[in-house]
């Protein structure tokens, strides 16, 4: 049979990451590829408790029937205090929507304000994700440069004058891809200068609890004078991935619009998940798991760090990020890091290609990300070793 598929369909793939893991099946295979928080830091124990403790109350009935699209209101009230830790210190139950993960939340603000062949900006890279759910809704994805402060704010204002886009996505706290955090002067001028011409900014919070090192940098959601800026956050790195929780925080009007846009698309995060999420922010369990969890982070990132140092070609260039789960890597041009990759999987040994987090591409087949969360240190050491030997016999080529 021929299918009829909606004309959207023809910009949508598979994410780079969901297509390495079908090779992964071979537990030899090092894995840099993906951005799994690390296993021994998933709170099991605690996760455990609290499903029994909630499984066994009175009143459990009600977490089997349907609930509020903004979700459980304890959860909520829970919420306008934890924001409170990135700097948002006036958030009241109005400005709170419980979505399913950082990605739902991304697609709610996407439904709600992207018709076919509106312009969203992006940092030049950025989280590939949002790349895909913004060709779902047939958008059209612009880079702006960055450097080392943020954003460049010259090309930001130029590209907003150019492409009058209607929405800036930002990962400013441990950027996936890049690892780098925008300062705090950087986040207050972004917020000024898309308050000025009327942006709605989303700023996408999954990482930045995860500090081994250096200075709190507070939200830009807490410099927003305008109401323009939708604060996205995520339990997905810092309780469970599989849990499906988040939160995302905006001016009221707007988080109304969002859970009109969820009704229609899940109709509410699951109440056991919520009420996992509740309990175990309620209980006081996240801030020492956190402590635990960026000292093992922070390990593994020095261990990649001392490897790439020791055996990765003396012209590769990478990141060196103070916290979040990823370094970002550049090798000279004539490396071809996408068509290398069988040769890696040969070696038992993945990462994935930077090529895929650029809104355009073209020129970009040089660049890496590598995760270093999930390996253990012996891993990370022998995985790099042989990325190591496989990219000096490619530059010994060129």
């Amino acid at each position: 049979m021929t299918y009829n598929y909606a004309s959207r369909m023809a910009n949508l793939n598979g994410t780079a990451t969901r297509e390495i893991f079908k090779l992964l099946g071979n537990p030899e295979i090092i894995s840099f590829a993906g951005g799994n928080p690390a296993i021994e830091c998933l709170p099991t124990a605690r996760v455990k408790e609290i499903a029994a403790d909630i499984t066994s109350a009175p009143d459990f009935a009600r977490v089997l029937q349907y609930g509020l699209t903004a979700g459980f209101p304890e959860l909520r009230e829970q919420l306008t205090s934890y924001v409170k830790s990135v700097g948002i210190d006036d958030a009241k139950l109005e400005n709170v929507l419980v979505i399913s993960g950082g990605q739902q939340g991304i697609d709610l603000v996407l439904k709600t304000f992207i018709d076919p062949g509106d312009v969203i900006l992006v940092e030049n890279p950025t989280y590939l994700a949002f790349l895909q759910i913004a060709n779902s809704y047939e958008a059209v994805c612009h880079g702006v440069d960055a450097n080392s402060d943020g954003l460049d704010l010259n090309d930001l204002e130029a590209k907003i004058k150019k492409y009058s886009p209607k929405i800036l996505y930002t990962v400013p706290t441990f950027s996936n891809p890049t690892g780098k955090t925008y300062s705090a002067a950087n986040r207050k001028a972004i917020a000024e200068l898309t308050a000025k011409y009327g942006v709605i900014v989303i700023e996408d919070d999954p990482y930045s609890k995860l500090r081994f090192k250096g200075e709190y940098v507070p939200s830009m959601k807490s410099m927003d004078k305008a109401g323009n800026v939708i604060f996205i956050s995520s339990f997905s790195k810092i309780l469970s991935p599989g849990n499906r929780t988040g939160v995302a925080m905006a001016a009221p009007e707007l988080i109304r619009k969002m859970e009109i846009c969820k009704q229609g698309t899940d109709l509410h995060t699951p109440n056991l998940s919520q009420m996992i999420t509740y309990e175990y922010l309620k209980r006081g369990y996240l801030e020492p798991d956190l402590e635990k969890a960026v000292v093992i982070y922070g390990e593994k990132k020095a261990a990649m760090s001392k490897a790439i140092a020791e055996y990765m070609p003396e012209e590769f260039e990478c990141t060196d990020p103070d916290g979040g789960l990823f370094i970002w890597g550049k090798f000279p041009k004539g490396i071809d890091v996408i068509k290398t990759f069988p040769e890696a999987i040969e070696r038992k040994v993945a990462y994935i290609q930077g090529s895929v987090f650029f809104a355009e591409p073209e020129g970009t087949e040089n660049y890496i990300r590598l995760n270093y969360s999930y390996a253990n240190a012996g891993q990370i050491e022998e995985g790099i070793k042989r990325l190591g030997e496989l990219f000096k016999e490619k530059l010994s080529s060129i």
